[in-house]
Formats: structure tokens, C-alpha cells, sequence
């Protein structure tokens, strides 16, 4: 008798043992069509996001971080994604009914996400981009499963915005890094007021200020190699991905305060032009007093930068001559 009594007790513990363990790993949508998150035994190696027929790696290399196996890749861009990747949670399901109107009539064609521990597929799941939703991308870990709102927890961001095939978002956020010997010369226009514009060219093995009148006198040689070690960093705050093809044309269509052309002795240009920048405030439109629209003739797409960051380089004729 004790010893059914025993096994009955035993058996009892095991049972409850169980339920606890069910009960703590239980998901109410089900694990493995909810669980986007990332887990990795030790570090996430490589992020592979497809649509169709485009495709963008990024993978480890040493402590790099490479693009499609070439450019390396932004420190903090990795970061965020991994951040991303390894906390991401649901918000939320969607509705039949929502899912119908904001992706399927829409004719919206998910981002294949696919994350590897080496070769080991850790995770793989659907997102889908909708400009209805501020706080995270509708997702489906496949066709056929539920579809989610996700989120990661004390982050009010739009985590969506990492998940993209465009190289740009994925590069560092600079616009020159070049040392004072690899400058030929360079050109500063400010179009707003013409007298303060300069050249600064490279002469003989020695640099020289000059005006569309020609070289300047009693200019200090000192302050001209100055401000041609600050363009050894200047980067931009981030891409302007969100605003419209109207808008393009609108900011391209006015004039621009400042023009500046770079030339290296390799025989590389660079032409940054930078606007004044309108932000909505209080109902109204005013000049954005901290931040410039940015472009160069690399790329169509423009950016955001920084007068903090642009300032070292957007100086008077005067600031050459002693005070």
C-alpha cells in the first residue's frame, strides 16, 4: 500500500512538474508561429533580407561588419538591427479584415528575413512595410501562419526601418573623411552671400587662398591647414528615405545656401549642397535652425545633417586673415 502510495505521489510531482515547465514556455499564439526573436548561443554571424530577386547580406568578418562581403558596413546601423533581431516581441495580432486591407489589397510583397548563427538558421520570418502602423512592421514567421504587430520593449522607435535592402541605410553616415594631404582643392560657395565664398588649391606642394578675382594676400597659412584637418570627419545625421518625389523636386528647386566641391589628388570630386530645412512646428512651417537637407552628386537620395557637424567647414573668406 505505501508503496502505491508513493508511486501515486511520485507520479503526482512529475505531472505537476510538467504543467509548470508547459505552462512557463507556453505561448497563447503558439511558439513556433510567434517567436520572432533571435536566439543564438553565442553571437548573430550573418542577416540576409530577399525580395525576389534582390538580395543584401550582412555578415561577420572579424569584428567587421561587411556588406554584401564588400563595404563594411555602419557600427551603430548593426547594432540597432542585432538589438532588434534578438529583442523583438509581439505587440499584437492583426485581424483578418486588417491584414486584408493594409497588405493583400494593397498588394503589399513582404521582406524575407533570414538570421544565422554561421550556418545554423536561427530565425526566418515575413515583413511586411505599412506606412499605417508608427511603432513596428506588420510580420509573419511564413505564408501560412498568424500575422503580428511586433515591438521591442523600451524602444519607441520604428523598428521597421532596419529592415531594408537599400545599401545606403547599411553604409557609414560620412561624408568626407580625407587627410589634409589628400585634399588638391577645395570650393566654398555660400550663395547667400557671395563675398564670403573662397578657393583653397594646392600649389607647388603648397596650398593657397584665392577668390574668383584671383590669389589672395595676407591671408594666415596657418588657419587655411586648420580647416583642412577638419575634413578628416564629417558625417550626417541619417538618410531622408521618407520624404517624396514631390518634395525632392521642391528642395531641388530652390536655392541653396551653401555649395561645396572637394577635389583629391586621385582625381576624385565631391560636390556637397545643402539646404535650409523646413519642420513643421506649432501648426506652422519654420527654419529648422539645427539641421541643413544635404546631397552630392553621388547619389539622388538626400540627408540630414547637422549644422553642429557642417559648421567647421562653412567659414567666412575672413576667418583666413589674422584678426
Amino acid at each position: 500500500m505505501k508503496k502505491i502510495i508513493i508511486l501515486g505521489v511520485s507520479l503526482l510531482v512529475v505531472v505537476g512538474l510538467l504543467l509548470i515547465i508547459f505552462s512557463h514556455n507556453r505561448s497563447p499564439f503558439g511558439k513556433d508561429n510567434s517567436n520572432f526573436a533571435s536566439e543564438p548561443q553565442k553571437e548573430i554571424t550573418k542577416i540576409e533580407f530577399s525580395d525576389g530577386d534582390q538580395k543584401l547580406s550582412l555578415e561577420k568578418e572579424g569584428s567587421e561588419w561587411l556588406i554584401n562581403g564588400k563595404t563594411e558596413a555602419r557600427k551603430s546601423g548593426i547594432l540597432y538591427i542585432l538589438r532588434v533581431l534578438r529583442e523583438i516581441k509581439i505587440k499584437s495580432p492583426v485581424s483578418e479584415g486588417l491584414f486584408e486591407s493594409e497588405i493583400l489589397m494593397k498588394k503589399i510583397v513582404p521582406l524575407k528575413v533570414r538570421v544565422y548563427e554561421n550556418r545554423k538558421l536561427l530565425k526566418s520570418f515575413l515583413v511586411f512595410k505599412t506606412q499605417s502602423n508608427p511603432y513596428g512592421d506588420i510580420m509573419k514567421m511564413s505564408n501560412r501562419t498568424k500575422p503580428f504587430i511586433v515591438y521591442v520593449p523600451e524602444y519607441e522607435g520604428e523598428i521597421g526601418s532596419g529592415f531594408t535592402l537599400n545599401e545606403l541605410f547599411w553604409q557609414t553616415y560620412t561624408i568626407f573623411n580625407l587627410l589634409p594631404s589628400e585634399i588638391a582643392s577645395v570650393s566654398f560657395e555660400n550663395l547667400s552671400d557671395t563675398t564670403s565664398s573662397f578657393l583653397i588649391f594646392n600649389k607647388n606642394h603648397h596650398f593657397v587662398l584665392s577668390t574668383a578675382a584671383g590669389e589672395q594676400k595676407g591671408w594666415d597659412s596657418t588657419l587655411v591647414k586648420r580647416y583642412l584637418t577638419y575634413f578628416t570627419f564629417i558625417p550626417f545625421e541619417s538618410w531622408a528615405f521618407d520624404i517624396s518625389p514631390e518634395q525632392k523636386k521642391k528642395i531641388e528647386s530652390e536655392k541653396p545656401v551653401y555649395r561645396l566641391t572637394v577635389n583629391t589628388k586621385p582625381g576624385k570630386k565631391t560636390i556637397l549642397t545643402l539646404w535650409e530645412k523646413i519642420k513643421d512646428e506649432n501648426g506652422g512651417k519654420t527654419k529648422d535652425t539645427d539641421r541643413l537637407f544635404g546631397k552630392t552628386q553621388n547619389s539622388d537620395e538626400f540627408f540630414i545633417i547637422k549644422y553642429f557637424d557642417i559648421d567647421p567647414l562653412i567659414k567666412k573668406r575672413s576667418y583666413f586673415f589674422p584678426k
